[in-house]
């Protein structure tokens, strides 16, 4: 997992395509992280869902085939703060949940 900075982001909506957005076609939600190391990752976000009475959100990695997950709250001011998921066994419910929004199998 990455180590994320700990401060409050944004949600960009974004198409890629640098057009004034005249068209027809989605637009893609996306999330800028800042890591510790200084980088900056810009990550479409797949889906934020709950888990136990939690939010968290799943982003795909920029350069890899990647899920990223990280807890997930959003503020009146329309800020986010993502957390990173500490222990294996949350990880392991928040992991498995995510695996059947995309219809596989907990097996697979």
């Amino acid at each position: 997992m990455s180590d994320l900075k700990n401060e409050k982001n944004t949600i960009e909506n974004s198409c890629g395509c640098g057009c004034g957005h005249e068209h027809d076609h989605e637009h893609v939600q996306t999330m800028t992280l800042e890591l510790e190391n200084g980088e900056k990752l810009v990550c479409p976000i797949i889906e934020i869902f709950e888990v136990e009475g939690k939010e968290y959100i799943s982003l795909l990695h920029p350069d890899e085939d990647l899920a990223l997950l990280y807890g997930f709250s959003e503020y009146d001011d329309d800020s986010v703060e993502l957390t990173e998921i500490e222990s294996d066994e949350e990880y392991e419910k928040v992991s498995n949940a995510f695996r059947l929004l995309g219809g596989e199998n907990e097996e697979d």
